[in-house]
């Protein structure tokens, strides 16, 4: 499956994606540490937290997606691997919800890829998949991921205090979140109308 606008694209994560992977991922490590998630030190049952390598994401990346429980895909921008985006928490029942995290390469943040990876994700979870609504956690700090939602006008639910273990210890985290009813034509048409700078079709 791949989902594509233009010059970007959504696929599936595989295992010979490993060396642009870790070429993009290691070139921007003092970027991207900052907003990484990290198992809290001394947690009951779970050894001495490292650093998986990429065949071991991978492969719990895929397992979770057979099992219904995750969408991982990388980011492409002009046929070019620069980032990644998962969906998690796939949730059904009476929640019909999932949650949205994503990196990118630095060298193309700020050209609109991040927001319409983005946007082909959402619209994926609300038009095929069948879920009704999709949050995005953000550290406060992360002036770049905000960008993001505001750009694409995600709701702001407001924070949660100490919500995640990252770059070593419990962060707050502002939540995003879009419900199907909010975008009745699809994200990406709002996206685009923002990008061209017609709100008037706008809800």
């Amino acid at each position: 499956m791949e989902l594509a606008d233009g010059e970007v694209a959504l696929r599936p994560i595989r295992v010979r994606d490993g060396k642009a992977w870790r070429e993009v991922n290691q070139r921007n490590r003092d970027w991207l540490r900052p907003w990484e998630a990290t198992i809290p030190p001394g947690l009951v049952g779970t050894p001495t937290p490292s650093r998986p390598s990429y065949r071991q994401m991978v492969r719990h990346l895929r397992a979770e997606g057979q099992a219904g429980r995750m969408m991982p895909f990388v980011v492409v921008h002009q046929g070019r691997l620069v980032g990644q985006l998962t969906v998690a928490g796939i949730t059904w029942g009476s929640m019909c919800s999932a949650h949205i995290g994503y990196w990118i390469d630095r060298a193309v943040a700020g050209q609109g890829v991040m927001p319409t990876a983005v946007a082909l994700s959402v619209d994926h979870c609300f038009r095929t998949v069948g879920l009704h609504r999709v949050e995005i956690c953000i550290r406060p700090e992360n002036a770049p991921s905000l960008r993001v939602v505001q750009k694409l006008g995600f709701r702001d639910e407001g924070l949660r205090p100490r919500y995640l273990h990252i770059d070593g210890a419990w962060r707050d985290h502002r939540i995003f979140a879009l419900t199907s009813e909010e975008v009745p034509d699809g994200l990406l048409r709002r996206w685009r109308q923002v990008n061209r700078g017609d709100t008037s079709g706008m809800k």
